[in-house]
């Protein structure tokens, strides 16, 4: 029988390895995406076992939202990316830095 302690230690390692994935890597933009992705999926599955658990449907009501959020942020900053490499041809961080004109 999985418990909610399960779910609530597996959110945590998920979000932990995204906190990782930012620190650690400062140079491609595409992996700082993904790891604040991987971080509002681990919220969403503490708020979907919190919900569950409790019996109270708000918490699944709240992932909606977060997930609207993370689309548009996945599609803005991909837009963004993309803008980014046809002028700069490149999406390292260190090069974005210079905001020369």
């Amino acid at each position: 029988m999985i418990s909610l302690a399960h779910y609530i230690v597996l959110g945590a390692v998920l979000f932990c390895i995204a906190v990782a994935g930012l620190f650690i890597n400062r140079k491609n933009v595409i992996v700082l995406l993904m790891s604040i992705e991987l971080m509002l999926l681990a919220v969403n599955m503490n708020f979907v076992a919190f919900s569950r658990f409790l019996g109270d449907v708000s918490g699944q009501v709240f992932v909606f939202f977060i997930l609207t959020v993370a689309a548009a942020e996945a599609a803005v900053g991909l837009a963004i990316l993309v803008l980014l490499f046809r002028t700069r041809n490149t999406i390292n961080i260190a090069d974005i830095n210079s905001m020369k004109g």
